[in-house]
């Protein structure tokens, strides 16, 4: 749970409230790889930002994959002050091994983004997102699996947790 906090063009910068929902928050929640409750808060519940508002009349159905998709004013274009800044709560975790992992790259959260749970899959080094080497999070790494004993069932498997 926090504030809403997004990286364009170099900025770190806060999301207005006007339009804010849970079908909002949703789409925040999944785009961190997040599950639980998603509730929107408003009124900057967890706190003023600083810097730019970068983000007005976010308008989320609820079942796209990232803001990015979302129905939402022109990036910089908002008639707003910090109060008005927007926060989600992703609350109850269902994934108890779910991290905030440090980065200085693009995500919701400042210098925060969720890191994989234990046992999360993933396709590597493939031609296209549907294909390639099995790659699975543990320990705080990604590692490989080793193809003895590998079967169509297995597969099977992790193109369900996919």
């Amino acid at each position: 749970e926090g504030r809403v906090e997004v990286y364009h063009d170099g900025k770190w910068g806060t999301i207005c409230d006007d339009q804010w929902d849970d079908r909002d928050a949703e789409v925040v929640c999944r785009q961190l790889g997040l599950s639980g409750t998603p509730k929107a808060l408003s009124w900057a519940h967890y706190g003023q930002g600083s810097g730019p508002i970068l983000l007005d009349e976010v308008q989320c159905s609820g079942n796209e994959l990232s803001l990015d998709q979302c129905k939402k004013s022109d990036w910089g274009q908002q008639n707003c002050d910090h109060i008005e800044d927007a926060g989600v709560s992703c609350d109850p975790f269902t994934g108890t091994d779910i991290q905030l992992c440090q980065s200085d790259a693009v995500g919701l959260t400042p210098h925060y983004l969720a890191c994989s749970a234990e046992g999360t899959v993933r396709l590597a080094g493939g031609r296209s997102p549907s294909e390639g080497r099995v790659e699975v999070y543990y320990n705080g790494d990604w590692g490989t699996v080793c193809d003895d004993g590998w079967t169509d069932l297995a597969a099977q498997v992790v193109c369900r947790q996919l």
